[in-house]
C-alpha cells in the first residue's frame, strides 16, 4: 500500500537516502528543504518543494496530503547558535503543530545521540539523563521535548536518536579521513584509538524510520536509540578505510591531551570544523544500545561500523571529482580543513 511520505530537509544526506528508500518500496515522496532538489535520477519522482521549516506558509504547502511526515531539517553544529535554535527548535514546533493540526497520521522526529552529551559510560539507555553539548546538542534536547509535549496533545511521535551516520551522499567531518586515505595520508587520531565507537549506515537509519512508520501507534509512539551492532575500536574501523585505499598508511595515534587542547584552541579561532562534541567523545567508548528499538520496532541493522565507511568512502572515490573545490556546513558537502590541511602534510 502506498504511504505519502513528507520529509523535511529532503534534499540532504539522510533526505536523499530516504527518498530513494522509500520510492523502491512504492511509497509518495516529498521534499521540503531551503536548499534545491539536485538530483537528477529523483527529478519527477519526488514532489520538491522549496522552502524553510521555519516558514509556517513553507511547511504547510509541504505537509499537503502527508500521511507520515519524517523532519530531518536541521542546522548543524557550524552552523551559528541563532540559526541552530531557530531551525532545530522553532522549526521542530512549527513542523509539530502543523502535523496536528493537519491530522497527520504520525511524525518520526530525527534527534541525535548528541542529546547524551560526552558520554560517561555505555551503552547508553533511553531514559539515561540528557545533556546535550553546545548549541545543537542543546537545541535537540529542547526540540525532543516539544515532542514529548506534542504527544501529549494527542500526536504520534517517534523520536529516534541514531548515532553518527554515514553512506552514500556523506561528506561533512568524514570527508577529512577520506580526503586523506584517498590523498596516500596516515590519519591522526587523540589518544590510542582503543575506544569502541559506534557508528551507523545510513540504509539502517532509513530501515529503522520505516519501521517506526509502520508500527502500532502505541509501540511506535516512543523514543529509540539507533546504531550498529558490530563495530571495533576506533582505531580497527578507520584503519580499514585507509587499508581500501592501498597506501599502506597506517592510522597515527597522538597523545590526547595536547591534541585535543590544540582543537579546543583551533575551535575557538575558527580554524578547524571540528567542534566540542566531536573531539570530547573521539577518546571515548561511545555506544548505544539498541535493544529497544529491536524488540519494540524489530530493528535489525544490516552494515557493520566497517561495512558503512567502506561503502561511503567508495561513494566518495566514484564522486569526489564533483566536489573538489566545494566546502560549506552540511554533511554533503566537505567541510573547510582550515589549519588541519596543513597538519595533513606531516602525515
Amino acid at each position: 500500500m502506498t504511504t505519502r511520505y513528507l520529509i523535511t530537509g529532503g534534499a540532504g544526506f539522510l533526505g536523499v537516502n530516504l527518498a530513494r528508500f522509500l520510492l523502491t518500496r512504492g511509497h509518495a515522496v516529498t521534499s521540503l528543504d531551503i536548499a534545491d532538489f539536485d538530483y537528477p535520477d529523483l527529478v519527477g519522482r519526488v514532489r520538491a518543494v522549496r522552502g524553510d521549516v521555519r516558514v509556517r506558509a513553507d511547511v504547510d504547502r509541504a505537509m499537503e496530503g502527508a500521511e507520515v511526515v519524517v523532519h530531518a531539517a536541521a542546522a548543524l553544529p557550524l552552523y551559528p547558535r541563532d540559526v541552530i535554535f531557530s531551525t532545530d527548535v522553532g522549526g521542530t514546533r512549527l513542523v509539530l503543530d502543523a502535523a496536528l493540526r493537519r491530522g497527520v497520521d504520525r511524525v518520526v522526529h530525527i534527534s541525535s545521540t548528541a542529546v547524551y552529551g560526552v558520554p560517561d559510560r555505555g551503552p547508553l539507555l533511553e531514559d539515561d539523563p540528557l545533556a546535550g553539548v553546545g548549541p545543537y546538542g542543546e537545541a535537540k534536547v529542547v526540540a525532543e521535548r516539544l515532542c514529548r509535549e506534542h504527544r501529549e496533545r494527542g500526536l504520534c511521535v517517534t523520536i529516534l536518536r541514531p548515532k553518527s551516520f554515514v553512506g552514500p551522499e556523506r561528506l561533512g567531518i568524514f570527508s577529512l579521513l577520506y580526503d586523506w586515505a584517498a590523498s596516500g595520508k596516515g590519519f591522526p587520531l587523540p589518544g590510542r584509538g582503543d575506544n569502541r565507537y559506534q557508528l551507523l549506515d545510513v540504509e539502517d537509519l532509513c530501515e529503522a524510520i520505516v519501521l517506526a512508520a509502520t508500527a502500532d501507534r502505541s509501540a511506535a509512539n516512543d523514543t529509540f536509540n539507533v546504531g550498529a551492532r558490530e563495530f571495533a575500536t576506533l582505531r580497527e574501523d578507520f584503519q580499514a578505510v585507509l587499508d581500501r585505499a592501498g597506501f599502506g598508511k597506517r592510522i597515527v595515534p597522538l597523545p590526547a591531551a595536547p591534541m585535543l587542547a590544540a582543537l579546543r584552541v583551533l575551535e575557538a579561532l575558527r580554524l578547524s570544523p571540528l567542534y566540542h562534541w566531536t573531539y570530547g567523545t573521539v577518546t571515548k567508548d561511545s555506544a548505544v544500545s539498541v535493544e529497544k528499538a529491536a524488540r519494540v520496532l524489530g530493528f535489525a541493522p544490516r552494515y557493520s561500523n566497517r561495512d558503512a565507511l567502506l561503502r561511503n568512502y567508495e561513494w566518495y572515490l566514484a564522486h569526489r571529482s564533483r566536489f573538489a573545490d566545494t566546502v560549506g556546513v552540511s554533511h554533503r558537502t566537505p567541510w573547510k580543513q582550515g589549519a588541519l590541511r596543513l597538519a595533513k602534510r606531516l602525515f
